[in-house]
């Protein structure tokens, strides 16, 4: 079983997460409105970088839910588009002892000026192509 767990505040994440999931043949679920991991789900984490913001809601997810020995594939978006927010994902579910299957992250559009457009149809296809890679394992 896959779950599709992101925070988004400016949408580049949930339009990740969303093509993740269909892929998947499942609902993406925001953070927001999604508090319990299922029993042994294999689960996408998605977040967004926010210059000094963090997905703070997402954190409050992993601390409560258990990642003991859990595969977690890892997603997110960003202005510079190099990995960060994957990379704090990374730590903080590796802390709760999980599984890190894979990371992918792409460029994010941010104030309608800086990286126009993104994630692009060609992310979105790279998105899809990694959730099938995933989910082979």
């Amino acid at each position: 079983m896959f779950e599709v767990i992101y925070y988004s505040m400016t949408g580049n994440t949930k339009k990740l997460a969303d093509a993740i999931a269909t892929e998947l043949g499942v609902a993406a679920e925001n953070v927001k409105t999604e508090d319990k991991l299922a029993e042994d789900s294999f689960v996408f984490l998605g977040a967004g970088l926010y210059g000094p913001l963090r997905a703070f809601g997402l954190k409050r997810f992993i601390d409560r839910n258990n990642f003991d020995g859990r595969k977690v594939a890892l997603f997110g978006t960003s202005g510079e588009g190099k990995g960060k927010e994957v990379g704090a994902l990374e730590e903080a579910v590796a802390a709760k002892g999980a599984e890190v299957a894979g990371r992918f992250f792409c460029k994010g559009e941010f104030l309608f000026l800086v990286n126009r457009k993104h994630p692009t149809s060609n992310d979105l296809g790279n998105a899809r192509k990694f959730a099938r890679e995933m989910a082979k394992d």
